[in-house]
């Protein structure tokens, strides 16, 4: 499956959910399902439910199907909680520390600087947005991306909070990835058992 390019809100309205990832923009105007009926629904299913928790993962991070659930069969393999472990393989993204430093407003913006190459790494330049960070990872952006009008507006929008895995230098336009990223450092509001059990029965 490709990656999602369409109507970002109503995704949100759909999904029941705000994904700070996919967009800044708020679906409070119309705070319930798009369509004619989207009002007046009310039984979902446990299936349902459950495949909506797995798409708030998929389109806040914006990964394909298949990209999601390797990283789901990669979690599952690894010590500890499937969950927590799927969590941290996200939000280790190159696209999504961007994103989280400040350098980037939404994790599309972000993966367009890196597809430019904006980033470095350790003084390598690194175009793939799907590269995994690991702890002590120095990431610069180059020279001409501070000077850029989106990354400006997006290091003067303070509404989302850096996490404190990442030590970030809005100035030099530096991260430096202190730590390994927690189950409370997600942004997404996300009910992460039921995206195991949507996996548990395919992988």
């Amino acid at each position: 499956m490709s990656r999602y390019t369409g109507p970002r809100v109503r995704v949100m309205r759909a999904l029941g959910a705000e994904l700070p990832g996919l967009t800044r923009k708020k679906n409070e105007r119309r705070p319930y399902p798009p369509g004619q009926h989207g009002q007046a629904r009310k039984k979902v299913s446990e299936y349902k439910l459950r495949l909506i928790e797995k798409q708030k993962l998929r389109m806040n991070y914006g990964v394909t199907e298949r990209q999601l659930r390797n990283l789901m069969r990669e979690a599952t393999r690894a010590k500890g909680s499937p969950g927590v472990k799927l969590l941290e393989l996200l939000e280790r993204r190159l696209d999504n520390v961007v994103f989280r430093a400040g350098f980037a407003r939404t994790i599309p913006a972000a993966r367009q600087l890196i597809r430019h190459g904006f980033i470095r790494i350790a003084g390598r330049r690194v175009d793939i947005p799907s590269f995994r960070v690991v702890r002590g990872h120095a990431i610069q952006l180059i020279k001409v991306a501070k000077k850029n009008v989106h990354v400006q507006a997006a290091l003067a929008d303070t509404s989302i909070e850096r996490p404190a895995w990442l030590s970030v230098d809005g100035e030099q336009g530096t991260i430096v990835v202190a730590a390994l990223p927690e189950r409370d450092a997600v942004l997404v509001s996300v009910d992460i058992q039921k995206v195991v059990e949507h996996y548990a029965a395919s992988l």
